[in-house]
């Protein structure tokens, strides 16, 4: 059976502030609007039953308009069951003059069986800033489930107005070789990307900072290019527990933006 969970929110500034002045949500997506964060608004998705199960295909466009301030995270790890028929999720963003937008969702969690297709795209204005974290682990590892996925694809897609800035793309499929030989030691995987004026400094400042480091740091592997007005990271470590302080690491500098860590109003 297909479920189709469709949703849409926008974020606009009123009164100086950052509101959600759009959410609407059909299952199995639903979506949760928190009390404001400083200057900024936060949303959080979720799905019922707790993960995405066989036929499920999610789709959210988020707005954020003129000089907003928006955060858009999960409320725990994305689970994917076992799903011969596949799992889809697609995220379309627009950014405004001055705005600013971080997708920072948890991990994706694959169960051995599941396949999943991941899409974000996210459109921004000339002058419009943003945070996108991208990460996922090897799956119930405890269960004898490591990298025992049938499929786990993400593609990124960010433009500028006409000029596409990034296209990256990850495929771990068993039917180009074993996926759990390929990744080796390596448990959990985070690319983040800085881009825009209000996080171009940062962005400089944290290639500088793995520049001055060696490419293999104890448990982890970590790499970075720079991008027009911003930043590629990404780290591959052999626990997940590493990958989740990577990306709070590279989030902190740029947490005030957005009125906080939504890590830490997690649990």
């Amino acid at each position: 059976m297909t479920r189709v969970g469709q949703g849409s929110i926008r974020f606009e500034v009123a009164g100086g502030r950052t509101g959600v002045t759009r959410a609407l949500a059909r299952s199995p997506l639903r979506l949760l609007t928190p009390n404001r964060h400083g200057l900024a608004a936060w949303a959080y998705t979720s799905s019922f039953g707790g993960g995405l199960v066989d036929g499920d295909r999610v789709e959210l466009d988020v707005s954020v308009g003129p000089d907003a301030i928006a955060l858009v995270t999960t409320q725990a790890s994305t689970k994917v069951y076992r799903s011969p028929g596949g799992c889809a999720q697609t995220t379309r963003a627009s950014v405004g003059a001055r705005g600013a937008l971080a997708l920072v969702p948890d991990p994706v969690a694959c169960f051995a069986g599941a396949r999943y297709d991941q899409r974000v795209e996210v459109r921004l204005a000339g002058d419009a800033s943003l945070v996108l974290v991208d990460a996922f682990t090897a799956g119930r590892v405890a269960f004898g489930e490591r990298w025992r996925a049938g499929l786990y694809a993400s593609r990124i897609r960010i433009d500028r107005e006409e000029t596409t800035l990034l296209r990256d793309t990850l495929v771990l499929d068993p039917d180009h070789g074993d996926v759990a030989a390929r990744m080796g030691r390596f448990e959990a995987m985070a690319t983040v990307v800085l881009l825009g004026p209000r996080f171009s400094t940062v962005a400089k400042e944290l290639l500088a900072e793995l520049a001055g480091r060696p490419s293999a740091r104890g448990e982890g592997v970590e790499a970075g290019s720079p991008l027009a007005d911003g930043a590629l990271l990404r780290f591959a470590a052999n626990d997940p527990e590493l990958v989740t302080t990577w990306v709070r690491r590279c989030f902190a500098p740029v947490a005030d933006t957005f009125g906080g860590d939504p890590q830490l109003h997690k649990g």
